[in-house]
């Protein structure tokens, strides 16, 4: 499935519609926010959920939600967003992890990860009474954007709402967060978040 024509076919449906649907956008850092926020402001009123336990140390998480606040601050193209910063426990990304830490970037270990936040973004925006859910990980390169559609769908299925699919980075989307990073000075962080993969991009620039 090409993910983003189906994105672009859910947000034409939306623009015959009289309301503005909400959205739950679980987001990992300003940089993948930037473009995810410029598209999608134009059709749902955002709801951003920061829940990143996978990041660290704790000085890197709190660096990347600063940033995203700052950002928003900026930013000129939404008229209201709202964004929840949910508990920081690495635990609960350790637990999930446990017996796959050696696996790798883009291994098992990283779909743990990324079912672990989508999880509690799709928990949250059906307590909440929203419309959709979605996240930004999918305008990441590094990442697998039909691991994280396959994740969403079963969410939507499991909890009966509605998931975005989308693959953020295609059409120019990775290039345009670039664009945005550079032009409002945004901190791009040089490894996904993890400990694991800190180590392993420290490894690969020895």
């Amino acid at each position: 499935m090409n993910f983003q024509v189906r994105c672009e076919e859910i947000l034409n449906q939306i623009k015959e519609r009289r309301d503005t649907p909400s959205l739950l956008l679980h987001a990992c850092c300003a940089p993948c926010s930037s473009y995810v926020l410029e598209y999608l402001s134009k059709y749902f009123n955002i709801t951003i959920l920061y829940y990143n336990p996978n990041i660290y140390p704790e000085l890197e998480y709190q660096r990347r939600l600063q940033e995203l606040k700052d950002y928003l601050k900026k930013i000129s193209f939404l008229h209201s967003v709202t964004l929840v910063e949910d508990s920081y426990n690495p635990d609960e990304y350790y637990q999930v992890v446990k017996g796959k830490e050696e696996l790798g970037e883009r291994s098992e270990r990283c779909y743990s990860c990324y079912q672990l936040r989508m999880s509690r973004a799709c928990k949250y925006a059906k307590s909440h009474h929203m419309d959709y859910f979605t996240t930004t990980l999918s305008i990441s390169p590094y990442k697998k954007s039909d691991w994280i559609n396959e994740i969403g769908k079963s969410l939507q299925d499991q909890y009966g709402i509605s998931y975005l699919y989308a693959d953020f980075k295609k059409k120019n989307g990775y290039k345009r967060s670039i664009e945005l990073s550079k032009e409002y000075g945004l901190y791009r962080q040089d490894y996904c978040g993890c400990v694991y993969s800190k180590i392993e991009r420290e490894k690969k620039e020895q």
